[in-house]
């Protein structure tokens, strides 16, 4: 059942007026990256009211090559729980919680090669009494998220740029790297990293570390956690379809994949197709299709494993609130028996919610998923997404697993190919230039293959609301 106070929260949400701004026409748009957008070409106007204006270019000579330009951003999540785990009781399945966090760097550009990236991060949660308290996605006190220096060479076509630090990435449709911007603490990398722009692709070369949460002390990198290797993108034409290739490969210590332990190294090669297919009966279609493969091994036992993903859009023209129906496919191979030879995919460090539900219960691990939804802009200003996703095991042989890739506690085996059913509902809402808020609910219909250990099964459901102010 729905919260009685969602559709009153919605109606509300819904009601907010635009907040009017003066923005510049060189204003770049907002990156999930921050050093990605350029403000190289910025200058604050003279008559905008808007105060931040004035630091997001501050020229440090009279010729205009060595500038710094400053920025921050807060965001703050309310999440209320009901059934979480299918009903675990330790310490219990029913909490209410608030997570918060702050950013704010420093980019400073000596002159057309030169520049350096500092950017501060603190995360906060307040108490959350469900299990797994305090996890290390949701608390990281002040820290190093993102420090590094590029040099940059070369025309705007074949300019290669090197850069050395710590730093975040986010790969394609983020379904094997992203930086998990739903996460409390989201993910980074130490080591080097390469880019290539040529006429017509980029290609990303990778040596990295990954660099885990340490909650209260400096977050260093595992030296055991690689990731390295080549991504890819051919871009698209205006109208046409782009393409990712990727060869990426990681290393994991000691881990345990249905019954087989060691030490593993893994490469990841696939490929992703996405764009428009075409107009069609008065709309215009897209598709996305990404697939990918598995080596290596796990202590002496070989890996085998796979993924696959494909959605396919229809947006009618000339209809109001421009409506965008998808419909879409997600599936990663399990273990065909405990021990030896390793099928399980492994999701690396994969965007997971926006494909598999906003509750996050599965992750990209054994599992097979379809979805139907609609997207709808009753405003220039308004999103609204309307989703539902059906779930079962990839193999029965296998266990469940969880977003961050490791077996759900409590839970065993599927006892049945039918896991359940998702729906979610969310809203955002652009107020102005600086602000973006977003309100969701989502429900978790339990099914027949849920198998929770020492007691019954119950639905889940999620209600959330956040804001990010960003400047």
């Amino acid at each position: 059942m729905i919260p009685r106070f969602v559709p009153v929260a919605l109606a509300a949400f819904l009601s907010v007026p635009l907040i009017a701004q003066s923005t510049p026409s060189t204003r770049p748009p907002r990156s999930l990256l921050r050093q990605d957008e350029d403000w190289s070409r910025f200058r604050a106007d003279p008559d905008s009211a808007d105060p931040f204006d004035t630091v997001k270019h501050i020229a440090l000579a009279p010729e205009g090559g060595t500038w710094l330009s400053l920025g921050g951003q807060v965001d703050t999540r309310f999440e209320s729980w009901d059934g979480f785990g299918f009903g675990a009781t330790t310490p219990g399945n029913r909490d209410a919680f608030l997570l918060a966090r702050a950013l704010a760097h420093i980019d400073f550009h000596l002159d057309e090669h030169f520049r350096v990236w500092v950017e501060g991060k603190s995360a906060h949660s307040t108490h959350r009494d469900l299990p797994g308290l305090h996890r290390t996605s949701d608390v990281d006190t002040l820290d190093l998220h993102q420090g590094f220096v590029d040099y940059v060479t070369g025309p705007t076509h074949n300019r290669l740029r090197v850069r050395a630090g710590r730093q975040s990435f986010v790969l394609g449709a983020q379904r094997v790297v992203t930086v998990s911007p739903w996460g409390n603490t989201m993910n980074t990398f130490d080591g080097f990293s390469a880019e290539l722009e040529t006429e017509h692709w980029t290609l990303l070369g990778l040596a990295t570390w990954f660099v885990p949460v340490r909650r209260y002390d400096f977050n260093q990198l595992d030296e055991h956690r690689a990731l390295y290797g080549v991504y890819a993108t051919l871009r698209p034409e205006p109208g046409g379809r782009g393409l990712d290739l990727y060869a990426l490969g990681n290393t994991r210590p000691n881990v345990s994949v249905a019954g087989t332990t060691g030490d593993e190294d893994r490469f990841t090669f696939g490929f992703r197709s996405f764009g428009p297919l075409g107009r069609l009966v008065g709309g215009v279609f897209d598709g996305e299709l990404e697939a990918a493969y598995q080596t290596g091994e796990v202590g002496s036992h070989p890996v085998d494993a796979w993924f696959s993903a494909g959605v396919l859009g229809f947006r009618p023209e000339g209809v109001a609130w421009a409506p965008r129906v998808f419909t879409g496919f997600d599936a990663a191979s399990g273990d065909h028996r405990p021990g030896g030879s390793v099928q399980t995919y492994h999701q690396l460090f994969a965007l997971g919610h926006a494909y598999f539900g906003w509750a996050d219960v599965f992750g990209r691990q054994n599992i097979l998923s379809a979805h139907l939804g609609l997207e709808l802009h009753p405003s220039a200003s308004t999103t609204l997404i309307v989703t539902g996703h059906t779930f079962r095991p990839e193999r029965r042989s296998d266990v469940l697993y969880g977003t961050g890739g490791t077996p759900l506690p409590g839970v065993g085996g599927a006892r049945d190919w039918d896991l359940g059913q998702e729906l979610d509902l969310i809203v955002r809402q652009k107020l102005g230039t600086h602000v973006d808020a977003y309100l969701g609910y989502s429900h978790f219909f339990a099914g027949p293959g849920i198998a929770r250990t020492g007691g019954g099964v119950e639905d889940i459901d999620f209600a959330y609301a956040g804001a990010s102010f960003a400047f």
